[in-house]
């Protein structure tokens, strides 16, 4: 009867638990007791080695890799790894879509100072700063 009655609140859009800290509202008890710890900045699920803490045993999982130097998933095309599937995804598509506007000559990214075009935002970053960083000026001798 209570798995009926939450699939109702759904078409029904009532959302009996409400937040004590702001005006949301849920349609079941745990999502809001989740929410809650948005609000005091601390999950029930704590680091060991630092002060972070998550509202999911997942996400604390993928944050202890950073501590261990574990990087299960790797990319097939340049065995780069990282700590979750969403950061190895997340790369993928990138690395698709830098590889895909090498073939149709796309450079999106463009220069503020000099109006040169770039395939990739990081390389524009790292263009930006040959317009930022100090010229190497010779010292004269103190005779």
């Amino acid at each position: 009867k209570g798995v009926l009655n939450r699939h109702i609140m759904k078409h029904t859009g009532e959302k009996p638990y409400q937040c004590s800290q702001c005006d949301k509202a849920f349609t079941h008890k745990s999502v809001l007791i989740s929410h809650l710890w948005k609000h005091t900045g601390k999950g029930p699920y704590q680091c060991i080695n630092c002060d972070m803490a998550f509202t999911q045993n997942c996400y604390l999982i993928i944050h202890m890799r950073k501590h261990t130097g574990k990087r299960p998933y790797i990319c097939s095309e340049c065995n780069k790894a990282f700590t979750s599937n969403s950061h190895l995804i997340r790369h993928v598509k990138t690395q698709q879509n830098c590889n895909m506007r090498k073939h149709t000559g796309e450079k999106p990214y463009q220069c503020s100072q000099c109006d040169k075009d770039f395939t990739k935002n990081t390389n524009l970053i790292r263009h930006v700063k040959t317009h930022t960083r100090e010229k190497n000026i010779p010292m004269q001798p103190l005779y």
